[in-house]
């Protein structure tokens, strides 16, 4: 309970020098700074990707036989892990008490917080093997499926597999016919935004000059 309740109070936190994370104990802080070093010494036998800890290497196992043992109880959503459907409940709930102090913006977690004021900041502490860098721990993620060559959103329309959610999102509009982004001048709406981004310097060549 002592260790919890700091988690409230802030008092006597372990913090990462590196992002300012904080943490109620030394061995989180010890597991977390190995995302900064880069170690994964944990390897999943099904692909070539690594962990940090064993537990991270048990939960990923549970990804690729597809159990999703934790269900939400106000949606049909279900996840592998119970940090995921408690950090989606928050949607539901709609708390945001973590508010930034330079643009306004709010979030639900302290981290998201600490990680979107690396926008304002320029810092970008999570890098990848290739170098690049990145704001935040889930944007380096992302990207390092590009080196795994793993594909974990797929269509649920035509079996299609991408490495990013926004590239899904993107893709089934081919199915859907949804065209979200609409022309201020003459209403004509496109399935993304580079075609209105094109169509825009056409017939509102003034707005470009």
């Amino acid at each position: 309970l002592t260790k919890h309740m700091r988690i409230h109070t802030g008092e006597n936190l372990f913090t990462c020098t590196q992002c300012g994370k904080d943490f109620v104990d030394k061995k989180g802080l010890t597991r977390h700074l190995m995302v900064h070093t880069r170690e994964k010494p944990f390897k999943c036998t099904q692909c070539r990707k690594s962990f940090r800890d064993r537990s991270a290497l048990k939960d990923h196992l549970d990804s690729h036989a597809g159990v999703k043992s934790f269900s939400c109880d106000q949606c049909d959503k279900t996840f592998v892990l119970v940090s995921h459907l408690r950090t989606h409940l928050k949607v539901h709930a709609a708390v945001k008490p973590h508010v930034c102090s330079l643009c306004g913006k709010s979030f639900s977690r302290l981290h998201t917080l600490k990680e979107h004021q690396n926008i304002h900041t320029g810092m970008k502490p999570y890098i990848c093997d290739c170098g690049k860098s990145f704001t935040a721990q889930s944007n380096l993620i992302e990207h390092q499926k590009i080196h795994t060559g793993e594909k974990p959103h797929k269509c649920s329309h035509c079996g299609k597999s991408f490495f990013y959610l926004k590239s899904l999102k993107d893709h089934e509009r081919v199915h859907t016919g949804e065209k979200p982004h609409q022309c201020s001048s003459c209403g004509k709406s496109f399935a993304h935004l580079p075609n209105l981004l094109i169509h825009k310097k056409k017939h509102c060549p003034k707005m470009y000059k």
